[in-house]
């Protein structure tokens, strides 16, 4: 039987404990409704974005459309676009952003993560993913660098001209690892709204590829190693070039995209493209060595295919390899030349745009 004291304590747990279901319940019905009111004003926020974007879209055609019937100036026309570019940017790159439809993940991340959503809700968050892409390309560049030209100075100094099988391999893994990382980040960098063309997303999607089948690829040995080994010698001095080139579009191209976000033509989340052109003085610096760099390229892949066809290794892995260098070559050469064109086009309207208020 209960004393008087224990009877007291019991209802005083009783108390608090109904007093905390109570809480509990009040609780949930204030967040259900907090919830309720966020979904009704995001709901409210996301027609208002899209109904921005399609005005933009359509003062766009409509501007198009005058120009071609040669009811509009140039400048102004010119003058136009530039606010339109800058209220697109300014949708596109705030808060704003995140009441805009999503860019689709596609296969690659649905088939590493399965159906989840990479994008960012806070623009902190996208910018702060964005960040971790370039210190990923800085440090993957300096890498790029330095392990094939390691590879190449020990094969002079201590293999005695003879490459061995397993760090050639341990390099081509490394590369797996590598491109499979940038393709990642980039399809992520996407969906959150970065413009990134999407071939160099389809290029490191290559690289990949190659870098697997090459895994495969026996190295062959002496006797007569130069000659059986040239093609992976000529790789690794492509992959030197290729180090210095990122480089190269890390420092010089990093900073026209900073004053380019700054002026308003490109949004925050904008990275470097893979062979961007850079500004005028970097620009003689950065192309020669670009489009050296895709020549170099082509004839590695053809000194691949030429030395399976003579059977010195008549490997389907070399014929594969080697023709997957051509066909990245030329999409590569053409992606730059493609580039160097948007960029002289608006070189161009920028001078017009600067000449208006002369004549005026």
């Amino acid at each position: 039987m209960e004393t008087p004291v224990e009877e007291s304590e019991s209802k005083v747990v009783e108390e608090e404990v109904g007093r905390v279901l109570e809480q509990a319940k009040e609780l949930q019905e204030s967040a259900s409704s907090l919830i309720s009111r966020t979904n009704n004003d995001e709901q409210s926020l996301r027609q208002r974005a899209l109904s921005l974007d399609s005005s933009i879209r359509r003062l766009r055609s409509l501007i198009d459309s005058l120009l071609s019937r040669k009811l509009l100036d140039h400048k102004f026309a010119d003058k136009l676009e530039e606010d339109l570019q800058r209220a697109r940017c300014i949708l596109a790159d705030g808060d704003a952003a995140a009441f805009l439809p999503t860019k689709p993940q596609g296969r690659f991340l649905k088939m590493f993560l399965g159906p989840i959503n990479v994008r960012a809700t806070q623009k902190d968050v996208q910018l702060k993913v964005k960040e971790e892409y370039n210190s990923y390309r800085d440090k993957t560049a300096l890498l790029f660098l330095l392990f094939p030209s390691t590879l190449l100075c020990l094969r002079s100094w201590v293999w005695d001209g003879c490459l061995p099988a397993f760090p050639v391999q341990l390099y081509q893994a490394w590369l797996l690892f590598l491109y499979m990382g940038l393709a990642m980040r980039e399809n992520i960098l996407r969906a959150n709204g970065s413009d990134i063309r999407p071939w160099w997303i389809y290029h490191h999607y290559c690289a990949m590829i190659m870098a697997l089948v090459s895994l495969t690829w026996e190295i062959k040995g002496q006797p007569n190693c130069a000659q059986k080994q040239r093609g992976v010698q000529l790789f690794l001095q492509w992959a030197i070039m290729q180090g210095v080139a990122m480089l190269l579009q890390n420092r010089y191209q990093r900073q026209r995209l900073y004053t380019r976000i700054a002026l308003g033509k490109a949004k925050r989340m904008d990275v470097v493209w893979g062979e961007t052109a850079g500004v005028d003085g970097q620009l003689w610096l950065l192309c020669p060595i670009l489009f050296l760099m895709q020549i170099f390229e082509a004839y590695v892949g053809l000194q691949l295919l030429k030395t399976a066809l003579v059977g010195v290794v008549p490997e389907w892995q070399v014929i594969f390899c080697g023709m997957l260098l051509v066909f990245m070559a030329v999409g590569n050469f053409i992606n730059t030349v493609k580039t160097l064109m948007v960029k002289s086009r608006f070189k161009a309207k920028m001078k017009r745009t600067k000449s208006r208020p002369e004549l005026q």
